[in-house]
């Protein structure tokens, strides 16, 4: 059938005789394929490769068939998760790989970490339960630039964040500052992190223990005891760091500020939250506590 269409693509430049005759095709089986058209399953696949297309483009290019097959879905396109798989192999659409990334947790001696209360048990009733902290690194051409973020594990969403040219304390306490603002939980929320200096620090853990927030931490050099934030920054990194040299901190600053704010929390499906973004969750979770 590829040969059909190359012969019918190349005819306006060779005669198809040549064409059919350096391909081994008899003129007659070209000539009957080229009287039936393209079929009805062709011209469905064409249509539906332009809508896969818009939703990959849609993703910043970092969406891979399952997500691509939930978004259109959600738009009221009825297929199969093969099917865009096969066609966006096609058409050379491919989502995001993760990396490893590197562990980067300083501990402080002299500072005795909290118990770990999370035990990788990540599920969380509702929002507000349990928040994830966690700091990474971002390389530029004038040094690094960390972030910190606070997750809610019910919604994924980041709830808090700050970036700085620096790892010390008030780096986590200004995301803790702006999660405590924007959504002032009440006491008994769990907090959970790594055993890093800037999380055991007095500071940090006496804004806790204000707020009645209980802190838990991980052990230490285990990652999986904090891996839904190591799998934040991974995508992060896959989606967003790894795919452009930074040559300044602030550019990597307005890029990351827009992924999480507007892409991540507003537009990002997430297969855990049943492909809807974490503001869409939560706002879902609203209605259904609403009285009826």
């Amino acid at each position: 059938m590829s040969h059909y269409r190359f012969i019918r693509a190349e005819r306006a430049a060779y005669p198809v005789t040549i064409l059919c005759r350096v391909l081994h095709i008899a003129r007659s089986g070209y000539y009957a394929w080229a009287r039936r058209g393209v079929s009805a399953r062709a011209t469905a696949d064409h249509a539906l490769t332009d809508q896969i297309t818009l939703v990959h483009a849609r993703s910043r290019r970092t969406y891979g068939a399952p997500r691509v097959h939930a978004a259109l879905r959600a738009g009221g396109v009825r297929c199969g998760t093969r099917r865009v798989a096969r066609l966006m192999r096609a058409a050379g659409l491919v989502g995001c790989h993760r990396r490893r990334r590197a562990h980067t947790t300083v501990a402080d001696p002299t500072h005795a970490p909290a118990p770990n209360l999370v035990a990788r048990d990540f599920a969380a009733p509702t929002v507000d339960h349990l928040w994830l902290g966690d700091i990474t690194y971002v390389p530029t051409w004038e040094g690094w630039l960390y972030v910190a973020v606070l997750l809610d594990a019910c919604s994924r969403r980041v709830v808090g964040w700050a970036m700085a040219d620096h790892l010390r304390t008030e780096l986590a306490a200004e995301a803790l500052t702006m999660a405590l603002q924007a959504r002032r939980p009440a006491a008994g929320l769990v907090h959970h992190t790594d055993r890093g200096c800037q999380y055991t620090a007095h500071a940090y853990q006496a804004r806790l223990a204000s707020h009645g927030i209980t802190a838990s931490m991980s052990r230490a050099g285990d990652c999986y005891d904090n891996a839904m934030a190591e799998s934040f920054f991974a995508t992060l990194k896959a989606e967003l760091i790894d795919a452009r040299p930074w040559s300044t901190r602030r550019g990597a600053r307005q890029a990351i500020f827009e992924w999480v704010e507007i892409f991540y929390n507003r537009q990002r499906s997430h297969s855990a939250l049943d492909y809807q973004s974490p503001v869409a969750f939560e706002l879902a979770l609203a209605a259904e506590a609403q009285p009826a």
